[in-house]
């Protein structure tokens, strides 16, 4: 790798110990031309980076040799945008990366897959996959014409493959390997290859078992292949703006029925001979026999997907006044993790649902946070909070709070009262036993410093792991959440927190609307969900990513990032 010029990026990096790092490609274009069109060497020097972004780099046409094997921890690589080819790509990518699950390459004008991942060259053979982790592929916006076997060998764990905006013409083609043991792409639930020059849609794409969403709109198909109607677990196709001569199955499309499609396909379409009305039955009844086998698979399907959750993502990119929090350097020494996003469209005025969600709130410092020990949750009224926010460090004599329930107070007040009331339950209770925030008092034991967040006013609004501020104490009328999650562990902690968080606000937001309690009127769930709309516990609420920067504007993390909410996938379903 070429090394032109300092990169304080790479250097605040390493000297931080960060999992993620993401460099905007206009700001870097320069130093990477100069340093041949390749990633700079100092890069290598940070083995436990698990997020890796630089898109929009015109200049960046090569990796570089040793990135695989100098990034082993890395599960999200995202270049997009950039003048990458498959040479370029090949030296980067030439080893394994046993943890990568997402890999962004949209966007470089790719002609061909680079041999790592099946393209020309490939010789894997019987070697152990290159990518066993991969779940998400995006190579839309290239110039790929082809797609070879070598990408079931490489990634057999995909769940979704993304190719349009590519020139493509046939769909799997040279995708799915020969016959061979097990299924090609067990995994695969989604496959994008809209805006290509498919002209053929082979009957082979029923061997794809976990299909659930495919999109090959915008391209050359005169025909649909009845096959389609065996895919067991498809549920939205997208054929739009296709040459279909069958017109009445162009009609269906432009209605994007999918249900009727694949009704009208299995039946053998319009105009089909007696020979083909048999094969269709001698399918229909395979098909019936297979889901006798799984147990009636398809009917489980629909119930766990009615039960799930709904979660849609605001983007920055697509938020017009984002919220930004800076970090002051001083907080590494004292709590150095912290992810913050914003939650909208919570429904806490029927009943005791404000309740539920303090006891819950409460529940999981007990449990997932180990009494606050591993991690501390802060809640605010979003309405309330004063942007742009600072995460910092005060001395226990000038750090002052209104914590919740009380007046205004020094940290060193605060706590020597805290302490006193702690003494005086023992007294009375007789016990060495303590509860509520005395519990928490051993954290800040010994430190110079306590950590507050600070909102624009110069108002501290939260002070883990101790107490927010009575300033954006969240009420019944609040409906939108400015969510925190602190720890001097680990970053990951802190998104493993801030998941379930998410999780079990959602859980507790659909039960208020599915159990209309008092305050709560018919009117008001009308309004919310709308008159024949969605169910009220499918109404999804709206998860704001939230930035976390250091004082040069220089990105520390964000949540939710791609590969954020992973660990409630199964009971949570993200509209990204």
């Amino acid at each position: 790798m070429a090394a032109a010029g300092p990169w304080p990026e790479l250097e605040a990096a390493a000297r931080e110990r960060r999992r993620e790092l993401c460099l905007p490609g206009a700001a870097v274009a320069e130093r990477v031309a100069a340093g041949g069109g390749r990633l700079p060497a100092a890069l290598l020097a940070l083995p436990l980076l698990q997020s890796l972004e630089l898109s929009g780099c015109a200049a960046l046409r090569e990796l570089g040799p040793g990135v695989a094997a100098a990034l082993p921890a890395l599960h999200t690589l995202v270049l997009r945008q950039n003048a990458l080819g498959p040479a370029g790509l090949g030296e980067g990518l030439g080893g394994p990366l046993p943890a990568l699950r997402l890999l962004d390459l949209s966007g470089n004008g790719l002609e061909a897959l680079p041999a790592a991942l099946g393209g020309a060259g490939d010789g894997a053979g019987d070697a152990a996959p290159a990518f066993p982790q991969l779940r998400g592929l995006n190579l839309s916006g290239n110039r790929l014409r082809e797609l070879g076997p070598g990408l079931a060998r490489a990634a057999p764990q995909l769940q979704e493959l993304l190719l349009s905006g590519n020139r493509l013409r046939a769909l799997p083609g040279g995708l799915l390997p020969p016959a061979g043991p097990g299924a090609p792409f067990p995994l695969l639930s989604r496959l994008d290859a809209a805006d290509n020059e498919v002209a053929e849609l082979g009957a082979d794409i029923a061997a794809l078992p976990a299909l659930k969403s495919l999109d090959v709109a915008n391209n050359q198909l005169r025909e649909l292949p009845s096959a389609l109607a065996d895919c067991p677990r498809l549920k939205e196709a997208n054929f739009r703006g296709n040459p279909l001569r069958d017109k009445r199955l162009e009609k269906m499309v432009n209605g994007c029925q999918t249900k009727a499609i694949l009704e009208y396909l299995r039946a053998g379409g319009r105009g089909k001979g007696k020979a083909e009305s048999a094969r269709e039955e001698v399918r229909k009844k395979k098909r019936e026999k297979q889901q006798k086998k799984d147990g009636g698979d398809g009917e489980q399907d629909e119930v766990e997907e009615a039960s799930r959750l709904l979660v849609k993502v605001l983007h920055v990119s697509e938020n017009p006044a984002p919220l930004v929090v800076k970090v002051s350097p001083g907080v590494k020494d004292v709590r150095p993790f912290i992810v913050c996003c914003v939650l909208k469209g919570v429904n806490l005025k029927p009943g005791n649902a404000l309740k539920r969600f303090l006891s819950m709130q409460t529940k999981l410092h007990e449990d997932i946070c180990e009494r606050r020990t591993v991690a501390t949750i802060a809640t605010h009224d979003l309405q309330l909070v004063k942007a742009p926010l600072t995460y910092d460090i005060q001395p226990p004599d000038e750090l002052k709070i209104m914590p919740l329930g009380r007046k205004e107070i020094k940290a060193k007040d605060l706590l020597r009262q805290l302490h006193l009331e702690a003494e005086e339950q023992r007294k009375q209770k007789k016990r060495q036993n303590i509860s509520g925030l005395h519990k928490y008092l051993q954290l800040l034991d010994g430190k110079d410093n306590y950590p507050c967040l600070v909102d624009a006013e110069g108002a501290v609004i939260s002070f883990p792991p101790i107490t927010n501020s009575e300033k954006t104490k969240i009420k019944k009328e609040t409906r939108d959440l400015f969510l925190e999650v602190t720890s001097n562990t680990s970053l990951q902690i802190c998104k493993d927190v801030m998941d379930t968080l998410i999780l079990k606000t959602a859980e507790l937001n659909r039960f208020t609307l599915e159990n209309k309690e008092g305050s709560g009127s018919d009117t008001e769930l009308d309004a919310l969900c709308g008159p024949g709309s969605l169910e009220p516990g499918n109404l999804p609420l709206v998860l704001e990513q939230v930035r976390v920067v250091d004082t040069d504007g220089n990105l520390k993390v964000l949540y939710p990032s791609k590969t954020d909410l992973a660990t409630v996938s199964s009971l949570l379903t993200v509209i990204r």
